[in-house]
């Protein structure tokens, strides 16, 4: 806070106390003031001088002046309210200020340190320790192919063992089901077989029409006609016995005629001969037992062998055809293909496989290859089956058949026999029509 004095001094212009020292009174109790640099306060040359006031008079102003000033003061100084800060708040303050400006010398030293004294140059490397460094690399380069090596071998190791379980389990898998499959296609063909033989035997009894309608009521009538003649009792049980032995052996007699106990067409007793064939098989060793010896004769295919091996007609490789002239013009109804029985049968594998046969009606006697294969026209599509009867049947397949009197039998295939394939015989069933020639098969 400034003092009295100097607000005076600073408030009114310098004016010199021409009082002495000596005169002036002594201020033993005021305390001691620090000296004050006074300002000048003369007025310039240039402006009025203002008169010389008294020293009561300039001390009177001076209290005055101090006084109007240390008010203001002590208002300004009186209007904050802050309380002061705690002691240790400014020593910390004051401690972090100067640790900042001490580490600001620090580094400043520092760098000033480092430029005047730089770090000497880095000796060159050791060529030994390199050498060192790169065998030791080396190592470890040999090492590591080492070990992806081993790892190789045993993951190939067991990679081939892995695919020989897997082949061994493949190939059991595939024998177990090759052997089902087999033991399955066995049963089936077994299966087939006996169905073949039961259809055969069926349409046999078809055929042979046993104990048919009609003829059981006619024998019937003849019978209640007897007994009406009689005594006129009721028929007793030895006369149904006699009339089904009767009717019995007629149909034994018809079927003992010709084993199946149809009309054959194009036997050779009958009419039937065999006008075109393809090329005979002629052994080369004359006097084989089942070819007959000398020129082989297709008109054994259409008579009767009575089950003897080697009576049948032989033509070369495994497929042919032979044409029939009928003995008269029929409408077909079935055909029969025979064979030797497996039972007395030296080898089987000459038997026809895959059979087709057509036919035609022929009006004029020795017509050309082209103009009868122009009306000839497909009638059944067969398989013979070796496993079935050494006699098989077969029905025409096509429909709205005409009259007939050529028929060809074509096979492509037999059952394994590359050189030839034997025909034992042929037969041709149907009925002829009641004005026979009237009407021809139109292709």
């Amino acid at each position: 806070m400034a003092s009295p004095s100097l607000a005076a001094a600073a408030s009114s212009p310098l004016a010199l106390d021409a009082m002495p020292i000596s005169s002036r009174p002594p201020a033993a109790a005021a305390p001691r003031k620090r000296p004050v640099l006074l300002l000048d306060t003369r007025p310039h040359p240039a402006s009025p001088t203002p008169p010389l006031l008294s020293s009561t008079a300039a001390g009177a102003a001076a209290a005055a002046a101090a006084a109007g000033a240390a008010a203001p003061a002590q208002a300004r100084r009186k209007k904050p309210s802050h309380p002061p800060k705690p002691r240790w708040q400014t020593v910390l303050s004051v401690a972090a200020k100067n640790a900042a400006l001490l580490a600001a010398l620090l580094y400043l030293g520092d760098l000033v340190w480092r430029w005047s004294h730089p770090p000497p140059p880095s000796p060159p490397p050791d060529r030994a320790a390199l050498e060192g460094y790169a065998a030791r690399v080396d190592e470890v380069e040999a090492s590591l192919a080492r070990t992806f090596k081993m790892m190789q071998v045993q993951l190939e190791a067991v990679d081939r063992k892995i695919d020989g379980q897997v082949g061994a389990a493949r190939a059991d898998l595939a024998a177990l089901l090759e052997e089902k499959r087999l033991a399955l296609e066995g049963g089936l063909a077994r299966l087939d077989s006996k169905a073949g033989e039961l259809g055969d035997a069926l349409a046999g009894l078809r055929r042979m029409e046993f104990l048919r309608k009609d003829e059981f009521e006619k024998f019937w009538e003849e019978v209640k006609g007897n007994l009406a003649k009689g005594s006129g009792s009721e028929v007793d049980l030895d006369q149904v016995r006699a009339l089904a032995r009767e009717i019995a052996m007629r149909e034994i007699e018809k079927h003992a005629a010709d084993g199946i106990g149809r009309v054959d067409y194009a036997v050779a007793s009958g009419g039937g001969r065999v006008v075109r064939h393809s090329d005979a098989y002629v052994p080369k060793l004359s006097g084989w037992g089942w070819f007959g010896g000398g020129n082989p004769d297709p008109q054994k295919m259409i008579q009767p062998s009575f089950g003897e091996p080697g009576q049948c007609f032989a033509v070369q490789g495994s497929s042919g055809f032979v044409e029939i002239k009928l003995k008269t013009g029929i409408i077909p109804e079935a055909f029969t293909l025979e064979h030797v029985s497996k039972d007395v049968a030296y080898d089987r594998s000459t038997a026809p496989k895959d059979c087709r046969v057509s036919g035609w009606y022929d009006k004029t006697p020795g017509e050309t290859q082209s103009s009868h294969a122009a009306k000839m026209s497909a009638l059944a599509e067969f398989t013979y089956n070796l496993d079935k009867n050494s006699i098989q049947t077969f029905d025409v397949t096509a429909s709205d058949v005409g009259v007939v009197n050529m028929i060809r039998l074509d096979f492509s295939s037999n059952h394994g026999s590359s050189q030839l394939t034997c025909i034992y015989r042929f037969r041709v069933h149907g009925h002829e029509l009641v004005s026979p020639g009237t009407a021809g098969f139109q292709a």
